[in-house]
């Protein structure tokens, strides 16, 4: 059996996520102490308490969510006997980040340090308000790439997301978005704006990958245990030598989930276990492949299910 291991992006948050876990196992109450250390503040209160309109600023969203991922790594390590390692791992966005950690390239305390700044880099890219996403649906990636250059009118606009046959997330100028999703709607498909902070994953956010960059040189970057599939071209990474620049290229660059799953799928994993707050990604998972099951793994009754579910 070929396994996967798949780590949840931003808008998986959740106040309290982790809590009962980190009371449970010692591996994972470790986790959050480590990240405290690393970020000279409590990660872990917000996870714990909230409130959630400070959970929810991207500079502490992100590294919550790879700190809550990274608990659930270590519990099912130390609950989980035989555990096997997984051939593959995927991040959506963020997500990379905590595949990382598992994986071992990025120690956790670097990790949640650089999710710091990639959250505020991020943040702080575009002015609020000046930016927008939304997911359309109905259309190809190639009549909807199209349909963005008809939208742009000089400005940005262009898909940031694959997420899912059928479903793909367009970022850029809010004025661009505003044509796009009138565009989607003239053409029979469907238009959804998302409440985002920022428009991700494409050309505005430039400053942040340069931002990033700068960060990305201070960390050491370590062996991968197993190889992890890059959001920026959806294959397999397993040099060292590649994570940065990877990392770099997936701000400003779109995520192709479609194209991970897929690769997965054709290397012939069949259970994947999706670790981290939410179920996001087992839904996805399901509406690309038929050939993978999944199992949302975010607390500690779902961790005892997982003996069975590999078996």
């Amino acid at each position: 059996m070929k396994t996967a291991w798949l780590f949840p992006g931003q808008g998986s948050q959740e106040v309290g996520m982790g809590k009962a876990l980190a009371a449970a196992s010692p591996a994972a109450a470790s986790i959050f102490q480590r990240a405290d250390a690393a970020l000279g503040d409590s990660i872990t209160k917000l996870c714990f308490e909230g409130p959630m309109e400070e959970l929810t600023l991207t500079a502490n969203t992100q590294p919550a969510i790879v700190t809550t991922s990274s608990a659930l790594v270590a519990a099912l390590r130390e609950r989980v006997p035989n555990l096997p390692e997984p051939a593959f791992a995927a991040g959506h966005s963020l997500g990379e980040y905590s595949a990382l950690v598992a994986a071992g390239a990025l120690a956790l305390e670097d990790a949640v340090k650089l999710c710091r700044v990639r959250g505020a880099a991020m943040q702080e890219a575009v002015p609020p308000g000046e930016g927008a996403m939304a997911a359309i649906m109905g259309l190809t990636e190639e009549a909807l790439r199209a349909l963005c250059d008809e939208a742009a009118e000089g400005e940005v606009v262009a898909p940031a997301n694959f997420n899912a046959p059928g479903q793909i997330v367009i970022a850029g100028h809010a004025g661009a978005v505003l044509r796009a999703q009138a565009l989607v709607s003239a053409r029979g498909g469907k238009a959804i704006a998302l409440k985002v902070s920022a428009p991700f994953h494409c050309a505005l956010m430039r400053p942040a990958a340069r931002r990033l960059e700068v960060e990305l040189e201070r960390a050491p970057i370590h062996p991968l245990a197993f190889p992890v599939i890059a959001n920026f071209d959806g294959q397999p990474n397993r040099d060292e030598g590649r994570v940065r620049e990877l990392l770099i290229k997936q701000i400003d660059g779109p995520v192709q989930w479609v194209r991970s799953v897929e690769r997965m799928a054709e290397e012939g994993v069949t259970h994947a276990l999706e670790i981290g707050p939410g179920k996001v990604l087992a839904g996805l998972v399901k509406r690309i492949s038929k050939s993978i099951q999944v199992l949302s793994v975010n607390d500690e009754a779902s961790i005892a299910r997982v003996s069975e579910f590999l078996a």
